[in-house]
């Protein structure tokens, strides 16, 4: 058996990271999260680009808009919905998880998928609190990991 390696190196990458402005208040957090664990890496800070958006809804086309320019080894998108009183988050976040995914698939860029979907507010920063959750750096690891990954597929 042969495993694959994907060593967590961000050296000389360009990330791509696409966020939501509705519930800044979380994708904020993501977004600082997610740029501190990218430098980290060793990914420079001007090779890290960010494109914010109206919301979770709007997050795939740009995630894709992103992959297909060529520019970006990966896009990580980050936001936040919240359940509310309506069947609105199931629709929204059904159909941002669905356009994230196609995204990537579409492109073969990596696209991941940080979108938090929550029940309450507090499950939400408590998912995108930098010393508590911080899936924003989970987000860049899987971002860095798929891309060290699928170039030791190609390359064999």
């Amino acid at each position: 058996m042969k495993v694959i390696e994907a060593p967590l190196d961000g050296s000389g990458l360009r990330i791509g990271i696409v966020a939501g402005r509705f519930n800044d208040f979380v994708s904020n957090s993501l977004v600082t999260g997610a740029c501190a664990r990218l430098v980290s890496l060793g990914v420079s800070d001007p090779d890290i680009h960010i494109a914010w958006v109206a919301g979770a809804f709007e997050v795939p086309l740009a995630a894709r808009a992103m992959a297909e320019s060529g520019r970006y080894d990966a896009v990580v998108c980050l936001g936040a919905v919240i359940r509310g009183e309506t069947p609105h988050f199931d629709y929204v976040a059904g159909e941002a998880a669905a356009g994230i995914m196609r995204a990537g698939h579409d492109t073969g860029v990596p696209v991941v998928f940080g979108v938090l979907t929550t029940d309450t507010v507090e499950q939400a920063m408590e998912r995108a609190d930098v010393d508590r959750g911080d899936k924003g750096a989970d987000c860049a690891d899987a971002a860095v990991e798929m891309v060290r990954l699928l170039g030791a597929i190609q390359s064999g």
